[in-house]
């Protein structure tokens, strides 16, 4: 009988699943040969998790997260005598296997591995082809059940083909709902898992704590600053995005994350399965005049974000549904060497293939001031440009802040007529405490920047067509081994590089002028 194409197929990992076998694929006679045991679901869970360090800030994409976590759990097992198979089932997707550490056992740990494929629709179709399963069509009109025994004759990616007692066909051409059932399918398993070979002189009950690095995990922080009427202070708001690419959720987690770059070498590890498209083409019964457009299933996953505590001021400034105001979870901040760890005070659930949101900081009334600055290089030449406005502030508890700042993006509202209104987002990086803070407010047209060189005489003249005076600050780059020699005004320094501080009138042009030496 010849084949019919088939259109919609649906493998929903909930659903399709009916008895996967506990034991991973045969094929180790050594391994049937010794006892399996199965841990206890973990009783307790911490995640740590390190962010990308070579991540822009903005957004996190759940398909593409380079930072990783650190992983504990504690689990019951019971052991046989001598040599058995443990296994910890629903560990992380991406976990490293060689960074796997039982604790509990004392020195019984002979072997660790990390057991099958992550199981998702496109690799069971592709794993069942040749074998026997079994296909569960439901009539919605009748509502009774046919359950056809049968095999796959080829996978997903060219089409699943069915073949029965009843013909060969291509799935959900019958119109009907359909369902696979998978048994013996070639070591998928329904969730992660990691074995360990283990040796115990006596039978025994113990508690282990399984600790272990997973790629697939990042955090990123955002802020959000709101000025005063009178542009002297701000409100500034935090918020840690925790994300799990990985399709295991971790529950009631003590969730910590941590700030700075982590000096890890590592080598390749294997990518985390998210399962590949389930292409299927039809033409319906009765019709093959018509052309179906190809339909594409990815495996399902969940990717809404989870909001732990949205306060009703940024819900309304990001256009969200207000709810009732609910308490927020806000993170402590801790040393870690050099580094800074970030603790949630309340375990939390960091679900798989989601991000959420818990509280950083809330600080008020923060003192600020506006300047000016512009950035110039030793170009040599003629140069115009706009200087940019920068909102500043001291990063101590004297100005209400007074706690390490991760990097992250920051968006700036101002007040008018009783609404919040973004007037610019820009990135911040990594501050200490007793630092300075800047948000960068972009380039103004009212403050423009004139630079002449003519060998090693530079001037630069700053136009200021505001009706105000300002704070201007010129940041100046030489190259290496260059130095001012002589300056009309006083020179300074800041972060290492040469700088000159003054203020500019209400419609009227400061001038800067100063000679440079090269390199000897």
């Amino acid at each position: 009988m010849a084949a019919r194409r088939s259109g919609w197929l649906l493998l929903a990992l909930g659903t399709a699943i009916i008895g996967l076998p506990p034991a991973i694929a045969a094929g180790s006679e050594s391994q049937s040969s010794i006892a399996e045991a199965q841990a206890a679901a973990p009783s307790t869970i911490s995640v740590t998790v390190y962010r990308d360090p070579y991540r822009a800030s903005g957004s996190i994409d759940l398909d593409r997260l380079a930072g990783f976590a650190l992983i504990t759990e504690t689990r019951a097992v019971r052991l046989q005598e001598g040599e058995s198979w443990l296994r910890f089932e629903g560990v992380a997707d991406g976990i490293e296997p060689e960074s796997a550490i039982v604790t509990g056992l004392d020195d019984g740990i002979i072997e660790k591995n990390r057991d099958a494929a992550v199981l998702s629709p496109s690799a069971l179709v592709a794993a069942a082809v040749g074998k026997a399963l079994v296909l569960t069509r439901t009539n919605p009109k009748s509502g009774r059940v046919e359950r056809v025994p049968g095999t796959v004759l080829s996978d997903a990616q060219g089409g699943v083909i069915f073949s029965s007692e009843q013909g060969v066909e291509a799935l959900r051409c019958s119109g009907l709902p359909e369902t696979l059932s998978f048994d013996g399918t070639g070591g998928l398993r329904a969730h992660p898992t990691l074995s360990v070979r283990v040796r115990t002189p006596r039978e025994l009950s113990a508690t282990l704590t399984l600790s272990y690095l997973a790629h697939g995990f990042d955090w990123a922080a955002d802020y959000s600053a709101t000025l005063s009427p009178d542009g002297q202070s701000m409100d500034l708001g935090g918020w840690v995005t925790l994300a799990n690419g990985n399709g295991v959720s971790l529950r009631e987690a003590q969730t910590q994350v941590v700030a700075g770059r982590v000096n890890r070498v590592s080598g390749a590890v294997d990518p985390i399965d998210v399962g590949g498209p389930i292409l299927a083409n039809c033409w319906p019964r009765g019709s093959t005049s018509d052309s179906v457009p190809p339909m594409q299933l990815q495996r399902a996953a969940l990717r809404e974000a989870n909001l732990v505590a949205l306060t009703q001021t940024d819900a309304v400034s990001a256009g969200m549904p207000v709810a009732a105001p609910m308490v927020a979870q806000t993170v402590r901040q801790e040393a870690l060497g050099d580094l800074k760890l970030y603790r949630v005070p309340e375990r939390t659930t960091v679900a798989a293939r989601q991000s959420k949101q818990v509280r950083l900081l809330d600080r008020d009334s923060i003192p600020i001031r506006t300047l000016y600055v512009a950035d110039l290089e030793d170009f040599g030449g003629e140069t115009h440009l706009y200087a940019s406005k920068v909102l500043r502030a001291k990063n101590d508890a004297a100005h209400h802040l007074g706690i390490p700042l991760p990097a992250g993006r920051v968006q700036v509202f101002v007040l008018r007529r009783g609404e919040r209104l973004l007037e610019h987002q820009s990135n911040l990086r990594d501050l200490a405490m007793d630092e300075e803070l800047e948000m960068s407010m972009g380039p103004s047209a009212d403050v423009e920047v004139a630079a002449t060189q003519s060998g090693d005489s530079h001037r630069v003249d700053i136009s200021n067509a505001r009706t105000v005076p300002i704070q201007f600050e010129l940041r100046l780059r030489l190259p290496d081994g260059a130095r001012i020699t002589e300056s009309d005004r006083k020179l300074e320094s800041m972060n290492g590089r040469p700088v000159f501080r003054l203020s500019v009138p209400p419609g009227a042009i400061a001038t800067v002028a100063y000679r440079t030496q090269g390199p000897k």
